[in-house]
């Protein structure tokens, strides 16, 4: 019998239930707010889920997404430390280490735990390019998948100013909170309630250099894709405060840049 004390609420999500390792995970509005093991729980209220095609990886972590155009992407950037066949990503702190890895390694921005819960994990290419960070059923967008993305959004008039001609789609792609204010026009960075028309939901979640310096959190948000440029390199996208254009750029593989997946199909 378990012993008088605060009464544990549990709001679970019925198609968003998950058992593993005898726990049950606690929701509220969608979100996953903490867990508990299942004998600490008092009570249970099933109701409809708000996000049926959630996704859960292999650390447990919760992934809504949204559907655009003829794709679908996760709404959060990941944050797994393990690959998908239960081996563990190692967690680069010391820069200088950083800096030499030929392997794949994760880390939070400024080594910091609290930002990898807000922002993800930041990956090196190595971890991005083994084949088993990503749940099974996604995968990391190629370059032409993130180009098949730019291209609808333009054509369906997510441009700031509404045309269907040009690259300014970022605030369609941004979060609504979280970066720093900018008064150019249509900037990710200008007005944020007028962000996420696309409900993609984009982070300035900064990056770690190849010199194992990190930069940028609040002010800019990187992804890697999947494709390299060449043995050294590889192609990123990004969104930035100050400006309305998704910027197509690549980077040293030792670079650290936050993850997003698309489904398979």
């Amino acid at each position: 019998m378990k012993s008088i004390g605060t009464i544990i609420l549990a709001i679970v999500l019925t198609s968003n239930l998950v058992a593993a390792q005898d726990t049950l995970y606690i929701y509220k509005s969608g979100t996953v707010v903490t867990k508990r093991a299942v004998n600490d729980i008092d009570s249970v209220i099933f109701y409809k889920a708000l996000d049926p095609a959630a996704v859960v990886d292999i650390d447990s972590n919760l992934y809504h997404s949204v559907t655009i155009g003829t794709q679908t992407w996760m709404v959060e950037n990941l944050k797994t430390t393990k690959f998908k066949n239960g081996t563990i990503i190692p967690n680069i702190t010391d820069g200088t280490i950083w800096s030499n890895l030929t392997t794949p390694g994760y880390c939070s921005y400024n080594n910091y735990a609290a930002n990898k819960n807000i922002y993800g994990a930041l990956y090196n290419l190595y971890a991005v390019n083994s084949g088993m960070l990503a749940p099974t059923g996604w995968h990391i967008p190629t370059d032409a998948e993130w180009t098949t993305l730019e291209n609808y959004l333009i054509a369906n008039g997510y441009n700031y100013d509404g045309t269907k001609t040009g690259n300014k789609i970022a605030k369609s792609l941004a979060s609504t909170i979280g970066w720093s204010t900018s008064t150019n026009a249509g900037a990710v960075g200008n007005d944020l309630t007028k962000n996420n028309t696309s409900g993609f939901a984009g982070l300035p979640g900064g990056c770690r250099y190849g010199s194992g310096m990190f930069d940028g959190v609040g002010g800019s948000g990187c992804w890697w894709r999947s494709t390299e440029n060449n043995a050294t390199n590889a192609w990123g996208r990004s969104l930035y405060f100050g400006s309305s254009n998704v910027n197509n750029f690549y980077s040293d593989k030792q670079c650290g840049y936050s993850v997003r997946c698309v489904r398979d199909y």
